[in-house]
């Protein structure tokens, strides 16, 4: 049986989709590079932002009208309480149960996490999970219902899978999460012991972490810009805003201040040569009036990252801020403009 696996949203999804097809290969299924190539078509989904949510089930009923059997897992059929047109239907925590889905099962959830650390490099690059679900709880964010609560891998097991792709010629490992800043939080480690061990492997390879949110990382900001100085370490960290108001970011219940935000930007900057500093903002949020929109854009200004993930606010299922009353289109669509506009300055 041939299946193809097609991979929407972040690098944990795409960790998954390698246990997947790691899981499958050893019950005899053949993965294939395409869908016209397959039997069955497994989409692994992303329900993080609306606009991702419509391609996924778009493309799922494309696969559908063609007559393949096309299954769905990853985070929208938990969010969308299993209202998706598909043959068969499983969540994150429920990828060892793919054979009960392709022998005919409709939906599979579970709310008891696997052990994901089974995957395959691609060529040169391995995407390592460190952990699952996080600490915190946005009040935007419908990811936290699916993935749950912080389940992090012991930290021996990650450097032995970090060994073993290393020995496969890995020279790029990619270490991702939910949130990488709470590593450890669960099982008495930490992510600064994480690291320091990896860097003391042997080989010739390049580490990247993967985004942590800024509560977790003030913390052990200094102990994290002397593990950045390594060679090993790509000078690349993701630490997400989301606005330029500390009132927007209460309301988010997101647990820290701009100006802690801006004290750690200016302490990776001025102690890593070339830092790449990317950060995420969502324009629209429900609360966010003129006058915090208005922070935002100084605080581009003040800050200039390198990378800014923007993001239009959409209300997701089953969260806070989808019961507020919503922006209008229009301000959203302009506000994002102007931020558009300011990144490109």
């Amino acid at each position: 049986m041939k299946i193809y696996i097609k991979t929407f949203g972040c690098a944990l999804n795409k960790a998954d989709s390698s246990f997947m097809a790691n899981f499958l290969k050893d019950h005899n299924f053949l993965m294939v590079g395409s869908q016209e190539e397959a039997d069955y078509v497994i989409v692994n989904s992303c329900g993080v932002k609306s606009r991702t949510q419509d391609r996924v089930l778009s493309y799922v009923k494309k696969i559908k009208s063609s007559g393949k059997k096309v299954y769905v897992g990853g985070c929208l059929p938990k969010m969308l309480k299993g209202k998706i047109d598909a043959d068969g239907l499983f969540d994150t925590n429920s990828i060892t149960k793919l054979l009960d889905i392709l022998n005919g099962e409709k939906v599979i959830f579970s709310d008891v996490k696997e052990d994901k650390l089974n995957i395959s490099p691609e060529k040169d690059l391995a995407i390592i999970p460190i952990a699952e679900g996080c600490l915190n709880r946005c009040n935007y964010c419908s990811v936290k219902n699916i993935r749950g609560n912080l389940k992090s891998y012991p930290k021996e097991k990650i450097i032995n899978k970090i060994k073993e792709v290393l020995a496969k010629g890995v020279d790029k490992i990619y270490l991702t999460a939910q949130d990488t800043g709470c590593y450890g939080k669960d099982i008495n480690e930490d992510l600064i012991s994480l690291l320091k061990e990896i860097i003391k492997l042997k080989g010739n390879f390049k580490i990247r972490l993967g985004m942590a949110n800024p509560e977790y990382i003030l913390p052990i900001a200094e102990d994290l810009v002397e593990i950045y100085k390594a060679d090993k370490m790509i000078k690349f960290i993701h630490i997400p805003i989301q606005s330029g108001s500390d009132k927007v970011l209460k309301e988010m219940n997101r647990n820290y201040k701009v100006k802690e935000f801006i004290r750690l930007v200016k302490l990776f900057r001025k102690n890593i040569k070339d830092i790449t500093i990317s950060t995420d903002i969502i324009v629209g949020y429900p609360t966010e009036t003129d006058e915090d929109f208005e922070k935002t854009l100084e605080f581009i200004e003040k800050i200039k990252p390198e990378v800014v993930n923007l993001s239009k606010f959409t209300p997701r299922p089953n969260t806070p801020a989808s019961r507020l009353k919503q922006l209008s289109s229009e301000t959203i669509k302009e506000r994002s403009k102007k931020i558009s506009e300011k990144i490109k300055v």
